[in-house]
């Protein structure tokens, strides 16, 4: 059997619920299992409003709320699986809401905006330039 055709399966309606943990590393996420239960943990993650710990149960039509590097995912359950599988599969698992696209694509217009009007020095401050910004700041 081929791993596109046992991920298919593994979307199945005989799940009744997965823990979120193994839900978010099969929707591809996370990396691991270990950082979507960090990130539980953390607080990052939250279930019908309501802050999920890693054993909690997903089901179908469940909106969650998932804050990681890629930004911050207002998304709707739409199957269940434990294994990962290909992203074009882990991709069918949820919708991420329009409220969500939106907030994301302006986080990155924000985000280029400021690399644009404050880039990034070239170098290192150096001790005249450190002291300066130290006076600026009102230290010393």
């Amino acid at each position: 059997m081929s791993t596109n055709r046992r991920a298919e399966e593994s979307l199945a309606p005989t799940l009744s619920g997965v823990r979120v943990d193994k839900w978010l590393w099969a929707a591809r996420f996370f990396r691991t299992r270990a950082l979507a239960a960090k990130a539980c943990d953390l607080g990052r993650i939250q279930s019908n409003g309501k802050e999920a710990k890693p054993a909690r149960e997903v089901r179908v039509g469940d909106m969650l709320l998932v804050r990681n590097e890629g930004g911050e995912f207002g998304i709707e359950v739409l199957g269940l699986s434990e294994m990962r599988g290909p992203a074009a599969i882990a991709q069918k698992l949820y919708r991420e809401t329009e409220a969500s696209k939106e907030a994301r694509a302006k986080a990155a217009a924000e985000r280029k905006a400021m690399q644009e009007y404050a880039p990034l020095p070239a170098r290192r401050p150096s001790k005249r330039d450190r002291r300066r910004i130290i006076q600026f700041r009102g230290g010393r």
